[in-house]
């Protein structure tokens, strides 16, 4: 996994929810690419379209609450986001965005859609560069920055039922 990332901003509020990343209707496949074209459909129509690799969402309170369903973070990782920052995400999609390798970052920021941020893993430090505003976050420690590195949990899964 890199080190640091250099990413646009998608600014979501408080409560996004599983449902608002990717509807229950789309859930009849579990690819990535499939489900990126349908992220955000009925609440940022111009998501699947405009979102770029390497993008990264900023999210407010309670980011992913809702269902248990591993597609919200595959939908983000098929639309290319780099990662999400939010002050708080609910646990199981936090989990299951780890299980898959969306790195999340727990911090509350200033940023507004199109800024470009500059996250950095390893020192806990992002850089708003539209503002020049700095934020700290516990940096990711070693073991986690090694399992989003090799896909985590869902690629060994894959390996070992070969």
């Amino acid at each position: 996994m890199k080190k640091y990332i250099e990413g646009r901003v998608w600014r979501f509020s408080d409560n996004v929810d599983t449902d608002q990343i990717i509807p229950a209707k789309y859930l009849v496949t579990g690819d990535r690419r499939e489900l990126a074209k349908h992220a955000f459909e009925n609440v940022r129509p111009e998501f699947a379209e405009d979102v770029r690799e390497g993008d990264i969402i900023v999210g407010g309170k309670n980011f992913g609450s809702g269902s248990s369903r591993e597609h919200a973070p595959r939908a983000l990782l098929g639309a290319g986001i780099a990662c999400v920052i939010a002050p708080s995400f609910a646990r199981i999609f936090y989990r299951n965005s780890i299980n898959i390798g969306l790195p999340l970052v727990e911090c509350d920021l200033d940023a507004g859609d199109g800024d470009v941020l500059v996250v950095n893993f390893e020192n806990g430090r992002i850089v708003n560069m539209n503002t020049k505003s700095a934020y700290t976050f516990p940096p990711l420690p070693d073991f986690l920055m090694k399992l989003l590195d090799v896909g985590l949990i869902e690629n060994t899964k894959r390996k070992l039922k070969r």
